[in-house]
């Protein structure tokens, strides 16, 4: 029996489904260890994939000083303790971790108990977690640092082309709503309108109102929404993204020979979100900018560039069957 742990947001939360999803094609249903806090619940009360949920009531570390922080370390512990009597209950010969705070408690308890602990790192900058334990981990994966695989849904890869001119742009906002993307896109949307590009704009549900009125409001002509499972399809359509640049949508993007221009999220932890993205602008498959760098002239050159050489340089960036390879290792003398 397999478990999984961690989660938090969403970028942690898609390696657990598509990991959890290639178990299940094995005729494997693993149990699932994550938190009250997040999104871990959202993600998993209801998928019948996991043979069993549970959340605990952890919370995270970093962010927090003083007396705060002693006590959420105290809770990691007892809950640690907590999580060793489910491994034991179930079985438990393997855990993977995707990390972020939900990973904790199972993650020490894999280690109290002997158990093999299997750790996927999304992003260029390990996290504090991740860092604590990767020696005490079986296996560490990272795509940007030994060129693991990074798990994504093959569709995102049956739906690939390669882009050239640019007819259409896709604004990632993501599910919450990126302010700074958002008004990017309000600032940019009236002359690609002009220019005859179509918009497609994911403007998350807290942008959603301001976004609709000023669309309707300048008679604009755009595709927008707050959140889509079905993502790939509006990609798809894309010849540009313009977003944020965590982990799992830098490499869905990438899986689907998609370009874009990244504008990192400047307070993501050890600024992961700016290492993420210049690993790609480095091999010359997409932009960064800082938000600082942020131009609407910069923006619109890019637009009008042919962007054939970025798009076939994507396809380099990950191995496909990513899930795949990395079950293949878990279940090792199994």
């Amino acid at each position: 029996m397999i478990a999984i742990t961690g989660g938090g947001t969403g970028g942690h939360l898609k390696i657990a489904k598509v990991i959890k999803n290639e178990l299940n094609k094995r005729g494997m249903k693993p149990i699932y260890i994550g938190s009250t806090a997040g999104q871990d619940q959202a993600w998993f009360e209801l998928d019948t994939g996991f043979s069993k949920k549970y959340f605990l009531n952890s919370s995270g570390v970093v962010n927090k000083k003083g007396l705060s922080k002693i006590n959420s370390l105290i809770n990691i512990l007892k809950l640690s303790l907590q999580a060793k009597k489910i491994l034991k209950a179930h079985n438990i010969q393997k855990v993977f971790s995707v990390g972020g705070f939900s990973a904790a408690p199972a993650s020490f308890a894999a280690i109290l108990n002997g158990i093999p602990l299997y750790i996927h790192e999304q992003n260029a900058n390990i996290g504090s977690l991740n860092k604590i334990l990767k020696p005490f981990s079986k296996r560490f994966f990272n795509t940007f640092l030994y060129g693991d695989p990074y798990p994504v849904e093959d569709i995102f890869y049956e739906k690939a082309r390669i882009r050239k001119k640019i007819k259409t742009v896709i604004f990632l906002g993501g599910s919450q709503g990126a302010s700074f993307i958002n008004n990017l896109a309000l600032n940019l949307t009236p002359t690609l309108q002009k220019k005859g590009i179509n918009i497609i704009h994911q403007c998350g549900r807290l942008d959603y109102e301001k976004v609709k009125n000023f669309y309707e409001k300048n008679k604009i002509k755009a595709d927008f929404f707050d959140f889509d499972k079905n993502i790939v399809s509006k990609m798809t359509k894309a010849d540009i993204a313009i977003s944020r640049s965590g982990a799992s949508t830098l490499f869905e993007l990438a899986a689907n020979q998609l370009p874009a221009i990244y504008i990192p999220y400047p307070y993501a932890a050890k600024d992961h979100q700016y290492y993420n993205a210049k690993f790609l602008a480095d091999k010359m498959a997409s932009f960064v900018f800082t938000q600082t760098e942020v131009e609407i002239s910069k923006i619109l050159n890019i637009i009008e560039m042919n962007l054939e050489e970025y798009s076939k340089n994507l396809a380099k960036i990950n191995k496909k069957n990513g899930a795949k390879l990395i079950v293949d290792e878990i279940l090792k003398e199994i």
